[in-house]
């Protein structure tokens, strides 16, 4: 659709910046919102799939985690292993090998991913790539007949945003942002306690990631190709906002029942990536010369949401600055206020916090059956505390059971398209942007989240010898 897209292809991956008619972007937002909508994504249920066969592409920093997680969960067969690194491949067999399971068939070089597309033997594609490579390999994955879930965030642009949606929709397969935090333990819990009225009204929410990353991002042979200090360099915005966001935007029924409307977005300037990139090449000036110069995005993004319905979210986003590990998740509603950082996480519906034996009893009343049937084991088996592990065996049982996924294709679209409109409201000096609307008025119908596993929980896990990395 010529018209959905042209506008947003002026922002570019690499440039940080708008090219040309930024205010365009409201113009051509408003009318995405008057296009007929496809077939609806968000509730659908695919036909069951009993013996879930995946294939894993990018075995680098979170290729082996989400293979060895997979691997503990009855009802799967991980048949595809895929890195453009063949050595990266003896990683994900030796998992495999260490389990007593069968020999993935192994895909390698740049193009290998489209083979393993091909493959008329898988059911899943699980994508652990630079963000770059998200939105191609997912569509490629659903117009060849498989379901897609993809690391964040699932897409980097609006254009690519509107692709997933449309690829959807027409292929009738999902395609889920494997957005972890919203099975954080604190954060289903103050789901359950938000859709049990338990905070009232929502009226503001906060999410961030704040993430001491700036070693990491200079670190040689940290990120591929230094991937992800290429984005930081080029671009400047929010440029990771879903962590943060996903579990308040669940929260607030965005996309069901409740919708962005605009935003704003400014960032300070860079006070410290471009001069350690000028430290680094005093060291090493063969290997860092090329990244001194950029500009870099600023230190911190602030930006501000408002929904149809008149609430309103502050996303945050700095991963450079020497400061502890926060995604601030905040809820503050007519009857009270939930907040996770700094920990411990915090309720309070009046002027006090409540107290230790308190936070004890909401746990035992409002913490979902999910966390309750898996949590224990996902702490053991690992992954950021036990949720990617419930995210992984949530995915999994919803597609042997024929159940809608709690992340739908119009959420991943909506939560990564704060990274570009965050930008183009930077560039244009902190001016107003519109959201669009992926559902192209579904939310006002859509249904919120199952809390129940109604339908499901019914996939089991393998023992655990030991508790995971």
């Amino acid at each position: 659709m010529p018209g959905r897209r042209s506008f947003i292809r002026n922002i570019t991956l690499g440039t940080g910046a708008l090219v040309s008619n930024v205010p365009l972007i409201s113009e051509a937002s408003t009318h995405n919102h008057n296009l007929p909508a496809g077939f609806n994504m968000s509730g659908y249920a695919a036909p069951k799939i009993d013996k879930v066969r995946i294939g894993f592409v990018g075995l680098g920093n979170r290729g082996p985690g989400a293979v060895n997680r997979i691997s503990f969960i009855d009802g799967v067969e991980i048949k595809a292993l895929c890195d453009k690194r063949p050595e990266r491949l003896a990683v994900g067999q030796k998992i495999l090998a260490d389990k007593g399971l069968p020999k993935a068939k192994e895909y390698t070089g740049e193009d290998g991913w489209k083979a393993m597309c091909e493959s008329k033997d898988l059911d899943l594609i699980y994508i652990c790539t630079p963000w770059s490579l998200h939105t191609p390999m997912a569509v490629y994955a659903m117009k060849h007949g498989k379901h897609a879930a993809s690391e964040v965030p699932i897409a980097v642009t609006i254009d690519e945003c509107w692709q997933l949606v449309e690829t959807s929709e027409k292929t009738k397969k999902h395609c889920m942002m494997l957005e972890n935090c919203c099975y954080d333990f604190f954060e289903l819990l103050t789901l359950n306690m938000a859709r049990n009225g338990m905070f009232g009204e929502l009226i503001h929410a906060e999410g961030a990631y704040l993430h001491d990353l700036l070693e990491s991002n200079f670190k040689k042979g940290g990120y591929s190709d230094m991937w992800r200090l290429r984005e930081n360099a080029s671009r400047n915005g929010n440029l990771y906002p879903t962590h943060g966001l996903g579990p308040i935007a669940q929260c607030l029924d965005i996309n069901r029942g409740d919708k962005m409307d605009h935003l704003v977005a400014m960032s300070s300037a860079d006070f410290m990536m471009g001069e350690t990139a000028k430290q680094k090449a005093k060291e090493d000036a063969a290997f860092y010369n090329e990244f001194v110069g950029k500009p870099y995005r600023g230190n911190i993004n602030t930006t501000i949401i408002k929904t149809n319905k008149g609430k309103t979210i502050m996303l945050q986003h700095d991963v450079t600055s020497p400061r502890p590990y926060s995604r601030i998740h905040l809820l503050s509603g007519t009857k009270g206020i939930a907040a996770k950082y700094p920990e411990p996480a915090r309720i309070a519906f009046g002027h006090e916090w409540i107290k230790p034996e308190e936070m004890e009893a909401l746990y035992t009343k409002y913490t979902p059956p999910i966390a309750k049937k898996v949590g224990e084991i996902a702490k053991q088996i690992g992954g950021h505390g036990g949720m990617d592990f419930m995210m992984d065996w949530r995915l999994i049982d919803c597609l042997r059971n024929g159940l809608p996924l709690d992340q739908d294709v119009y959420d991943g679209a909506l939560w990564s398209s704060i990274a570009p409109l965050s930008e183009a409201s930077v560039a244009k000096k902190s001016s107003s942007v519109e959201v669009p609307d992926f559902t192209r008025g579904n939310w006002k119908t859509n249904k919120p989240v199952n809390l129940k596993l109604d339908g499901g929980g019914t996939t089991n896990v393998r023992p655990v010898a030991s508790k995971q990395e």
